[in-house]
């Protein structure tokens, strides 16, 4: 336990430890804690850190500033990983990350534990575990939802078909310029819009058994839905396929838009009146469903997860408990607007005062929410699929042939790193 209060102030970008009685003795260990320390966020994690520091005044806290890109986060943590660092004890993981970092060896099993987790909503705690063992417990969550315009339309729409009608009625009866938007560039923000929509027609990126299946027939028809929206039904403009969260929010809080697709972040910011035009005249649901297939919701979020390299993973495992207890995760909710993932909590008042989506509402959606594919090589996988997408939709490419030259490409990725059945 070399970690000492002395190199922790030396080391941190914000210069200083959070403990109950200041700054421990040199020689005392430290436990550190890295995450995203930018703005409201900052606010809350310290105020818990504090608050625990003071309940356990054995333990000594720190907190270790990271990058709040989550990119840069995420070469930050295997650089220190690779060199097998003891600290940060406990690190904040992107919702796609734990197998990655548990294949790698680099987190420890929180089995031993014993964690409470039918307590957690069942999609997040599936994305945490990697070959049957539990690596990482979800924080907050984010979802993927469909914002609808309640002064346009009597209803939210029943399934896909029903979406395209109310859009085209709403844009030729009111003269909206755009029936549907949602995030279109080549980054990873369309490949949870096409889950959402493959899991409408009933397919899926990858299997139970995690081969590849992003070529089916349900695929085809969701990737093909997806470009006749655009073209052929004239409901989605093709300025989409440059766009991310921030041009479709800016579109449908303009008024130009019937129906959007992003995540909670938008509700709050479209209902001040100063800058939205649609303030109060919205609501919120999942994505519908097509045919064959079930209403989705992309999952999103942060893990919480203990190095494993850290000589203290005990007060590591009692610093994630503390953090994920019911009070925490609603000042989260109130302060950082970042959704708890306890199902238990949306029943709560105290919850209902936090958010700005009522949270009936939220739960509704949340409930429907599935994970990208729980595989270390997810960014891989990723990537190729982007590709594949981008030129679909930018009719480059027929969707059945862009699915199928991304599903070659995946299977022969997964093949490599044998997390596959070999290539014919």
């Amino acid at each position: 336990m070399a970690t000492t209060c002395t190199r922790a102030a030396a080391i941190f970008a914000i210069g200083a430890t959070l403990a109950a009685g200041g700054c421990a003795a040199t020689g005392e260990p430290v436990l550190t804690f890295s995450g995203s320390v930018v703005g409201r966020e900052a606010e809350v994690i310290r105020r818990q850190l504090e608050r625990f520091g003071q309940a356990h005044p054995s333990i000594t806290v720190a907190l270790r500033a990271t990058p709040d890109a989550s990119d840069q986060r995420h070469q930050l943590y295997v650089q220190w990983l690779n060199a097998r660092t003891s600290d940060p004890d406990v690190l904040q993981l992107d919702v796609v990350w734990t197998p990655e970092f548990a294949a790698a060896g680099w987190i420890a099993s929180l089995d031993r534990f014993g964690p409470p987790v039918d307590r957690f909503f069942p999609a997040a705690v599936g994305a945490d575990r990697w070959n049957g063992a539990l690596y990482a417990l979800p924080w907050f969550i984010d979802v993927g939802m469909l914002y609808w315009r309640t002064d346009l339309l009597p209803r939210p729409p029943r399934d896909l078909g029903d979406l395209v009608q109310l859009a085209r009625r709403a844009q030729e009866e009111r003269g909206v310029p755009f029936g549907f938007v949602w995030q279109g560039a080549r980054y990873e923000g369309l490949v949870t819009v096409f889950l959402e929509h493959l899991g409408a027609f009933g397919g899926a990126i990858l299997d139970d058994q995690g081969s590849v299946a992003v070529d089916s027939e349900a695929a085809r028809q969701a990737l093909t839905f997806m470009r006749d929206a655009i073209y052929a039904d004239g409901v989605v403009p093709p300025a989409v396929l440059t766009w991310q969260e921030e041009q479709t929010r800016f579109a449908f809080q303009n008024g130009q838009a019937v129906f959007m697709r992003n995540w909670p972040y938008a509700y709050g910011l479209m209902q001040d009146r100063s800058q939205s035009t649609v303030a109060g005249r919205f609501a919120v649901t999942s994505m519908p469903a097509g045919p064959g297939g079930a209403a989705t919701a992309a999952l999103g979020g942060s893990a919480l997860a203990i190095n494993a390299y850290s000589d203290q993973p005990a007060a590591a495992y009692e610093l994630i408990d503390y953090l994920l207890q019911p009070e925490q995760m609603i000042e989260r909710a109130r302060i950082a607007g970042q959704y708890p993932t306890r199902p238990a909590l949306y029943e709560m008042r105290e919850l209902a005062d936090a958010l700005t989506i009522p949270p009936a509402s939220a739960l509704a959606v949340i409930e429907r929410a599935v994970p990208r594919p729980v595989t270390p090589v997810y960014s891989q996988l990723s990537e190729i699929l982007q590709i594949s997408l981008h030129r679909a939709l930018t009719r480059q490419q027929e969707p059945g042939a862009a699915l199928q030259e991304a599903a070659e490409a995946m299977r022969a990725l997964l093949a490599k790193v044998k997390l596959g059945p070999p290539t014919p």
